[in-house]
């Protein structure tokens, strides 16, 4: 599994040499999109990374020492994924916060899993992560977002009732995490008894919509549910108001950037999408939202979800006494994490337990639950 390849080269040369751990500090990392179409939210990961490990060292560390955070770009692609978890399992570190895209932490796991090092994805969110039976005994993969097949049973349902009658054209963008999302949510609005009027795919990095369009314009879609990323989104959503075809747009939480609405302007208004109830506003987070905000900085998206990863494994590590994966995932299968997201607890499988989503919708360049 460790073979080079040109996704490892690649890898290598975004890599700051760091060197292996030292006897006084533990090596952590958090994985995510660096660079490439989805950099904000490897921004956003890396923010609450950083301020989480900042925060932990400041109060004593982990076991008495002091906190090291590697940070691994792989851009959302999966070749890159595995790179670096395997350049990062090489550094001897003993956990990872990522990644954020679907199709990188899959692959990536399995190379976490390998090495005996637990993984924490702060944005991942189709199912497969935890549900493939080929993982059947693996105890290191936990998340602290929902799943899709949770927020597509919101999103479903709301939209087999706000648009009971009307048409709905369910796009996705070929993604694991696009057409999951998709998929999860045409199947919980069907069971509520609205069946799609379309159903169509879009290639990630497409940026002329106008031909879907015109065929949304031309069947009377009502309203379009998009399974894929704030780019192709906001795009598409532009397109539509330039063509005179208002059909509102719904989709998931990757549209929970202000990039969305530096693309649409305007055009993005009335745009909803799910996402957990806003972690900015709950009451464990208040100072940590204080102390971003004093360095001109907003923990939108998933910068407070990757803080809660690094507050879960310092928990466990202190419950256990270790930072090996087996203490690790039992100490987190019995613990409830008080994190700035609110308590977390996991199942058997590593899913936190009674997720929650809620709708947003854009208005006037901000987002505000409905």
């Amino acid at each position: 599994m460790r073979n080079l390849t040109g996704a490892l080269v690649a890898a290598a040369a975004l890599w700051a040499a760091t060197g292996l751990a030292k006897a006084d500090e533990i090596v952590v990392a958090v994985q995510g999109p660096i660079t490439g179409s989805s950099a904000i939210f490897g921004e956003q990961m890396r923010r609450g990374a950083e301020q989480a490990v900042k925060d932990i060292n400041a109060k004593g560390g982990v076991l008495g020492k002091q906190m090291r955070l590697e940070v691994g770009d792989d851009a959302c692609d999966a070749q890159q994924a595995v790179a670096v978890a395997n350049q990062l399992a090489g550094r001897k570190v003993v956990f990872v916060a990522g990644s954020y895209c679907s199709s990188a932490t899959i692959p990536a796991s399995a190379v976490y899993n390998e090495a005996g090092i637990v993984l924490m994805t702060p944005g991942s969110t189709n199912p497969k992560l935890t549900d493939d039976p080929a993982k059947k005994g693996w105890n290191n993969i936990f998340r602290t977002c929902g799943r899709d097949d949770a927020q597509g049973q919101v999103a479903g349902k709301y939209l087999a009732e706000k648009f009971k009658g009307k048409k709905i054209a369910i796009i996705h963008d070929k993604t694991t995490y696009g057409q999951g999302l998709a998929d999860e949510t045409r199947k919980a609005m069907n069971a509520a008894g609205l069946k799609e009027a379309m159903y169509e795919a879009i290639t990630q990095g497409d940026k002329d919509f106008s031909a879907l369009i015109s065929k949304m314009k031309n069947a009377g879609i009502d309203a379009i549910y998009l399974g894929g990323y704030h780019t192709e989104a906001g795009l598409l959503v532009r397109q539509a108001r330039d063509q005179g075809f208002k059909a509102i747009l719904v989709a998931g939480d990757a549209l929970m950037t202000d990039e969305f609405w530096k693309i649409t302007g305007n055009s993005g208004n009335g745009t909803m999408m799910t996402f957990q109830p806003d972690p900015r506003k709950n009451p464990a987070a208040k100072d940590i939202v204080a102390e971003f905000n004093k360095e001109g900085y907003n923990p939108e998206g998933y910068t407070l979800t990757t803080y809660a990863a690094f507050q879960a494994f310092a928990a466990a590590a202190e419950k256990s006494k270790s930072v090996k994966v087996d203490d690790l995932s039992k100490a987190l299968h019995g613990l409830t994490v008080n994190s700035v997201i609110g308590p977390l607890q996991w199942d058997e499988k590593g899913d936190i337990l009674h997720p929650e989503f809620v709708f947003y919708v854009w208005k006037d360049g901000t987002y505000s639950e409905m």
